[in-house]
């Protein structure tokens, strides 16, 4: 395979793991623990990036209707159930800890889908990749922004001992711009390979997040902690080779 045929994936690691570790920064470094704060930034960022972007033709999104949005809705309450809960076990977890309760919860995931029903709902086919975000990003914006106060989020960001740092300003800006950059890097290595290579390339971003983060952040590694996620790691890439078996 040459560079260019690489590149997406590449591409794709890249910005995977620095944008891990700037929420990793951000959360568990400067304690920034208010989830509707944080990812109230991410989402509006995220929307606001994705309508610009869409609006210059630099990115492809057709638009939709409120019938679809109402059909995806489902999804975007997994999507805000998913980043908020990921985002109180990034405060708390160390990076490779953290990939390992993702799988878990993944596997949780699949396993209710497979045991309710055999075929996806009928919201899990509509839109492209990039609109279902945008539906995402915009739903998860008015909740989070809903809840903002009567969580007590507003109160305590106001209190936040760094709020008027460069450093945290900073690292927000960077939570915002990274999470939409790795958005654009997943869909286009989506659209150029299958998905049994993207799935390659989530499992080689995981484990050079996981291998990096022992450098830059602080983890405290035990033989058996070790093992348990260079267990985790070998479960996932027997299963991608199950998945290329019965392909």
């Amino acid at each position: 395979m040459n560079l260019v045929r690489l590149s997406p994936g590449l591409i794709f690691c890249l910005f995977f793991v620095v944008s891990h570790f700037t929420n990793k920064y951000v959360l568990s470094v400067l304690k920034f623990t208010f989830p509707t704060i944080f990812l109230g930034w991410q989402t509006s960022t995220g929307a606001l990036l994705l309508y610009v972007t869409g609006k210059f033709g630099w990115v492809e999104i057709n638009g939709f209707t409120r019938s679809a949005a109402l059909l995806w809705l489902p999804g975007s309450i997994f999507f805000l159930g998913n980043i908020y809960a990921g985002s109180k076990a990034l405060a708390i977890l160390p990076i490779p800890f953290f990939f390992v309760i993702q799988n878990l919860s993944e596997l949780v995931f699949f396993l209710i889908v497979r045991l309710t029903q055999r075929e996806p709902s009928s919201w899990m086919k509509i839109l492209s990749d990039l609109e279902q975000q945008l539906i995402n990003y915009m739903i998860s914006t008015f909740l989070l922004v809903s809840a903002a106060h009567p969580t007590g989020d507003v109160f305590g960001a106001l209190e936040f001992p760094f709020l008027m740092s460069y450093k945290f300003h900073s690292g927000c800006f960077a939570s915002g711009l990274l999470g939409f950059l790795l958005l654009l890097a997943s869909v286009k290595m989506k659209s150029g390979q299958t998905p049994l290579q993207c799935a390659i390339w989530v499992l080689m971003a995981k484990i050079m997040a996981s291998g990096l983060s022992v450098f830059v952040f602080i983890t405290e590694l035990s033989p058996l902690t070790v093992y348990c996620i260079l267990t985790n790691h070998a479960g996932e890439a027997l299963s991608i080779y199950s998945d290329k078996i019965q392909r």
